[in-house]
């Protein structure tokens, strides 16, 4: 406890046990009152990843919950500072691990904000971001029901969920050579367009998908036992989702339909015909409504996006901006050592003059400089707005790079959801949040 601070002041730091005991003591109602302290984590199998959360129970209910991240910590910003901003990427992208291609967008669109070259990015390059962005959205979220599902005891629902996310993962690792971690967006596009086949993948997908999801809804919509842990449990309404900044899935089952799609339209949103769906429950079932809902709404992009796609390309139609000053130079093919440089493409880089391969080399190793200055970029993940500060001195190395993770933000809530209520309503509240702990300890 220090002298300058206001009320009292714990230090959950690991090795802090007797305090927090000696202190639910201190706050018992009377002096024979009893309090238990337990630690639920950060090794339990219900709180997506290594997330410690100390409660204090009275009975079963829970009195008091306090949050305790720092186990996952990995340092993601702080290294992007010692990178090229083209390097960066593949940093963040590791950061939340399930929506890997949602970090890399807010990352590129703040780098290109910064550059001035917001317009000059290829209408392809969006379309294929938008793309893949919808095909992570699915797949997050099908991990988020399905775990969902097994911690409640529908282990059905678990093994559903992650079978038809491996057919996203398929589509990822044909399109980008990696089912996770892609660096696939980059400064001023992508790394490379799809490849022979993927759009016939994609519509075989859009095909299978709806009633696969229909398969979930028909085990967890009006599943009896489901609907007696999930309804009228961890509320959380719009004033306090306001209060505490939570955005995304929680927000909207308030019945706010705030979406950055539709809100503050990036990569094109504003052209795609999607729905925002809500619900006015505000409690757990209300939540895994609205991600079932927004898969549907997704595969609507993805289909708009394949149809934009396949249509007639003119002459000129890159990936990839058109400045040699700062567009990746790659020609990214499969060859005997995976995915690198295609050899015609190594060729027409030797066959130069001296000059322009000194540029291909100082491009690639050294990295382009970056105007002055500061922005916020923002994209509507699956868990609600992921936003990147970049801030630049001129460089060729960000100066600094902070993103602003929902899973950090949205872990606010989790007291709030659980005091007052029961332990194992612990475990449906951590679930609804859907908090993914390499977003919120980078």
């Amino acid at each position: 406890m220090t002298a300058e601070a206001e009320g009292r002041v714990y230090n959950v730091g690991g090795q802090d046990w007797d305090e927090i005991v000696a202190a639910a003591d201190e706050m018992a109602d009377s002096p024979g009152e009893e309090r238990l302290v337990i630690n639920m984590g950060p090794q339990h199998p219900s709180t997506h990843g290594v997330l410690r959360l100390v409660l204090t129970l009275d009975g079963e209910t829970v009195t008091e919950l306090r949050p305790v991240i720092g186990y996952l910590h990995t340092g993601i910003e702080k290294n992007m500072e010692f990178r090229t901003w083209t390097q960066g990427v593949t940093f963040c992208t590791r950061m939340d691990y399930l929506s890997p291609l949602f970090n890399e967008t807010a990352y590129c669109l703040a780098v290109e904000r910064l550059l001035g070259i917001e317009a000059e990015v290829p209408r392809r390059a969006n379309v294929l971001r938008v793309l893949m962005m919808e095909l992570n959205r699915i797949s997050s979220h099908l991990m988020a029901v399905g775990t969902f599902g097994m911690e409640l005891g529908a282990t059905t629902v678990f093994l559903y969920g992650l079978r038809e996310r491996e057919k996203v993962l398929d589509l990822f690792e044909l399109i980008s050579g990696l089912r996770m971690n892609h660096a696939y967006v980059r400064p001023g596009g992508v790394s490379q367009d799809l490849p022979p086949g993927a759009l016939e993948r994609i519509r075989e997908f859009l095909t299978v998908m709806p009633g696969q999801l229909a398969e979930i809804r028909a085990l967890l919509d009006a599943n009896a036992l489901y609907i007696a842990r999930t309804k009228n449990v961890a509320h959380l309404d719009l004033s306090g989702c306001m209060a505490l900044g939570i955005t995304g899935p929680i927000l909207r089952a308030t019945g706010l339909p705030w979406d950055l799609r539709k809100s503050q339209p990036y990569c094109g949103y504003q052209t795609y015909e999607f729905d925002v769906p809500t619900v006015d429950s505000c409690d757990v079932y209300g939540r895994y409504l609205v991600r079932m809902a927004e898969m549907d709404e997704s595969l609507k992009i993805i289909e708009q996006c394949v149809d934009r796609l396949a249509a007639k390309r003119p002459a000129h139609d890159p990936v990839m901006i058109n400045d040699p000053k700062i567009g990746w130079p790659a020609q990214l093919a499969l060859g005997p050592d995976g995915l690198g440089n295609s050899p015609a493409h190594i060729a027409h880089i030797m066959s130069q003059s001296m000059e322009a391969l000194i540029h291909h080399f100082k491009l690639v190793t050294e990295g382009f400089r970056v105007p002055p200055g500061q922005v916020y970029a923002a994209v509507e993940s699956p868990r609600g707005e992921l936003g990147c500060h970049a801030v630049s001195d001129g460089g060729t190395r960000p100066y600094r790079v902070h993103f602003r993770d929902p899973s950090f933000t949205n872990l606010q809530s989790v007291a709030a959801m659980s005091e007052g209520g029961l332990i194992a309503d612990v475990i449906a509240a951590v679930a609804s949040i859907d908090p993914v702990m390499g977003g919120v300890d980078r």
